[in-house]
């Protein structure tokens, strides 16, 4: 058996105090999530978030610095993800733009609204990459070398 982790990237958005969240559909039920998707072939992992920020909430996410990077194993499924977050600026929105398919809405919360929905967030990682971003953990993009 060959072990491969689903590679993610996460944008941890922060206006006011309060986080954007995606609202999406998960195995027939409504959950949050930051705007988050997969790494994909071509891209570097700072335009895999601003993709999916794009395509989940109509936000231009520029990523700024690497919140963290993190494991998590979603045991029902036996997947193991490994989530690159990202926190940066939003600079510009387009209203009405069609988003991904399963998305319901785009939602600004706080920590606590956030720490409300329990069981709803998609995964631990949603809130633990706030609470990272809170705490103040902020990493240089340079971290991330691409080779060509």
């Amino acid at each position: 058996m060959i072990w491969t982790p689903h590679v993610t990237v996460a944008a941890v958005i922060e206006r006011d105090g309060k986080f954007l969240l995606i609202e999406e559909e998960s195995d027939g039920i409504h959950v949050f999530n930051q705007p988050a998707g997969h790494w994909d072939p071509g891209e570097t992992l700072t335009e895999a978030c601003a993709r999916e920020a794009l395509e989940e909430s109509a936000c231009h996410f520029v990523p700024r610095h690497l919140v963290g990077i993190y494991t998590w194993r979603h045991a029902p499924s036996d997947t193991t993800y490994l989530r690159f977050a990202f926190c940066g600026d939003v600079e510009g929105f387009e209203p009405g733009r069609s988003l991904d398919t399963g998305i319901l809405r785009a939602v600004w919360q706080s920590p606590a609204e956030m720490r409300s929905h329990g069981e709803r967030l998609r995964s631990p990682l949603v809130l633990r990459c706030v609470e990272d971003y809170l705490a103040g953990r902020r990493h240089p993009l340079e971290l991330l070398a691409q080779v060509a």
